[in-house]
């Protein structure tokens, strides 16, 4: 995922994000470091995937899988074998392909993804 052997350091700021994508409650905020592609989702109260984001990726439930850093906010998740669980400030989660995901309560929820952010929000691969 990383590159080990970076020639240079790097430092981005996601005040300075190299790609937005806008969707209903929401946004993505994309760096590029090392080769790597960076997200912080923000994700406003009402905000849900399935009425959100999966007009967009055009499938059941979200394929993208995440390794992510909850910031703020609580945002929900229910696999597509029904499991369900809160992610909280201060949690990491690795979420394969299959799930749901909404903000719980009057707080956005603040996400940064280390993974499957790339075509998250867009038409491209089908992923949600």
């Amino acid at each position: 995922m990383l590159v080990e052997n970076a020639a240079k350091a790097e430092v981005k700021a996601f005040t300075t994000p190299d790609e937005v994508r806008e969707f209903p409650k929401g946004r993505l905020e994309l760096v590029k470091v090392g080769g790597a592609t960076v997200g912080r989702g923000i994700f406003e109260p009402g905000w849900r995937w399935s009425t959100s984001v999966q007009p967009l990726a055009n499938t059941p439930s979200c394929e993208a899988p995440h390794f992510q850093y909850h910031v703020s906010g609580v945002l929900r998740v229910r696999m597509d074998d029904g499991s369900e669980f809160d992610c909280k400030p201060g949690d990491v989660s690795l979420l394969p392909s299959g799930h749901d995901a909404w903000t719980v309560g009057d707080e956005p929820a603040v996400v940064v993804d280390f993974q499957g952010m790339i075509d998250y929000a867009t038409s491209r691969h089908s992923h949600g």
